[in-house]
């Protein structure tokens, strides 16, 4: 008995729609299910084959495990059968032959199905927008449709029954696929151009293969990239354009940079150079530089005062690292005379009225002490200020820019920088990427510092691509200021002309020398806690941290609290 599908849809009820005639047998040669087209095939009537031998209808049926087809007859009428196994849990019980009447091929041709089938096929081939060829395994041309005629200027007519070889010789096609295909025996894409219209193809052919292995077969697909490749060459010429007209717009041309000595191949560096120019334009009053030890932000400041309105007039630069604590204010504001046990007599100006109508840079802000913050931030608001002893207040008339790599929200949440100079400070901030975020930026700076100490030092000395490629691979902690140190010694210490061999060496002691620093458990800490670092300032938070690390983020988090570190 045959259960119903889901659906309650009996398999019988599929069987019988079937176009070929199945039989289904016991294991006695009984017949326990005929499709209507079997008994309409064998003239029986609806049900009357059930418990017919199968002998008495084809006697010289076989009925083989593999599944093979075999010739048979049926009152002379030849027919091909299929047989498959019946299993129910894991025994034969039976077989079902699936029959195929007159296997003769212009019979099969006008039945209806073929007729469909082949009109589908010919309308697929012929209405395909790419062009599509039909070769034999012998690399002799079939057929071709409309398309690919239109695209490589022929006519089916005079490619039909010739082999590719042909057609590449005479010039119809620069390099055929298809012989790639029976070349490699595998699927295939190359660029064609089409002699005849200059037009340009990617053509793909894809091989079948008979029961033996060997191709039967190759399908070659077309496609025209002429347009494609025309609009990319556009595009590309659109966006150069657009790139120079803007940075012509900012200022910002290569020349203009390499003037004021800093090198800014990078998309990032070129942003933040951008935004520096910009607001040197508008003369904006308070700058702030953030970025890493070493990175070039007095370049940068220096770059901000020679392209601002201001360029001719005094540049003055301080480092409130260097600066005593006890003579901060004086230095900054100066003093009138006898202002203080020592003073001058004739008093002192300050930075500010040095600066007086030009930039005043104040490098490392975050190191300036508690209490002269206050003072500053009042400069800032009024831009005025007292000298010391003074009992007038002097005009402020200077632009300021100031530079840290410290984190001034971590300092202020520490309560060692004013969250209110903060915020005054920090009103236009410039961004400078670390150099190991700037690998474009790198081979610039190795040629230009290169030439400068070649020139100081009336020097020829040159890097190769294996010194270059070494120190394009090295992370540059120490930023451009650890990139100066490394090329000036190798210019000065090296005594060949070439310095890929020096470079080479000093790496590899440093590295000797960084391992022989401390023990395997000190050494690996220290590496863990460097990783742990780049990953904190790569990332925002301990789960992106972990995706960079390839740890966990409870493991993140484990590993910053035994260093001591925070995210903040």
């Amino acid at each position: 008995m045959l259960e119903p599908l889901p659906g309650n849809i009996p398999f019988h009820s599929i069987l019988n729609h079937l176009d070929v005639p199945v039989i289904a047998v016991d294991d006695a040669r009984l017949v326990v299910y005929a499709t209507p087209g079997a008994e309409q095939l064998f003239g029986f009537g609806p049900g009357a084959m059930h418990g017919t031998e199968l002998d008495s209808v084809l006697p010289d049926a076989e009925l083989a495990d593999g599944g093979e087809t075999q010739a048979l007859t049926t009152d002379g009428q030849p027919l091909t059968a299929a047989c498959t196994v019946i299993r129910t849990d894991g025994e034969v019980v039976g077989h079902l032959l699936t029959l195929h009447p007159d296997p003769d091929e212009d019979r099969i041709r006008n039945t209806r199905p073929y007729r469909i089938l082949s009109e589908h096929m010919e309308a697929v081939f012929n209405a395909s927008s790419d062009g599509i060829w039909l070769t034999d395994g012998h690399g002799v041309v079939l057929n071709i449709n409309s398309a690919s005629e239109n695209l490589n200027s022929i006519g089916a007519d005079e490619v039909v029954g010739r082999p590719v070889a042909d057609l590449v010789k005479t010039g119809i096609i620069d390099r055929s696929a298809t012989l790639e295909v029976l070349k490699k025996k595998r699927r295939v894409s190359v660029l064609q151009k089409v002699t005849r219209t200059g037009r340009q193809l990617v053509v793909t052919g894809t091989p079948t293969f008979d029961e033996s292995g060997n191709i039967r077969l190759v399908v070659l697909n077309e496609r025209d990239i002429t347009d494609l490749n025309e609009l990319r060459t556009t595009l590309a010429q659109t966006r150069k354009a657009k790139e120079k007209a803007e940075a012509e717009l900012t200022g910002l041309s290569l020349m203009e940079l390499k003037k004021g000595h800093v090198v800014a191949e990078s998309p990032a560096m070129r942003k933040a150079m951008a935004t520096a120019q910009k607001l040197a334009q508008f003369e904006t009053s308070e700058i702030l530089l953030m970025g890493d030890s070493g990175t070039g932000k007095g370049l940068l400041a220096k770059f901000i005062h020679d392209t601002s309105p201001r360029r001719g007039k005094p540049f003055i630069q301080v480092n409130c690292a260097t600066l005593p604590e006890t003579l901060f204010e004086a230095e900054l504001f100066g003093y009138e005379k006898g202002a203080f046990t020592g003073a001058s007599e004739q008093g002192k100006s300050g930075l500010f009225e040095l600066a007086s109508g030009g930039t005043f840079f104040l490098d490392e802000v975050g190191e300036i002490p508690l209490d002269m913050q206050a003072k500053l931030l009042n400069c800032l608001d009024d831009h005025e200020y007292y000298p010391l002893g003074a009992s007038k207040p002097k005009r402020m008339e200077c632009i300021i820019v100031a530079a840290t790599n410290r984190d001034l929200e971590a300092q202020v949440r520490k309560g060692a920088f004013r969250r209110d100079l903060l915020y005054r400070l920090n009103t236009f901030t410039v961004h400078i990427p670390p150099l190991r975020k700037r690998p474009e930026d790198v081979f610039e700076l190795i040629n230009h510092y290169l030439k400068q100490f070649n020139a100081a030092f009336r020097t020829s000395k040159r890097i190769g691509p294996a010194g270059m490629k070494l120190l394009q691979s090295h992370p540059f902690p120490g930023n451009v200021r650890e990139l100066i140190g490394i090329i000036k010694k190798a210019v000065v210490i090296c005594e060949d002309d070439l310095l890929d061999d020096y470079l080479k060496n000093s790496f590899d002691n440093n590295e000797e020398a960084a391992m022989e620093t401390g023990t395997l458990p000190e050494e690996v800490a220290r590496l863990e806690r460097r990783m742990l670092s780049q990953a904190m300032e790569a990332c925002s938070n301990t789960r992106e941290m972990a995706g960079f690390l390839g740890i966990s983020q409870p493991t993140v988090v484990r590993k910053m609290q035994r260093h001591k570190l925070t995210n903040s």
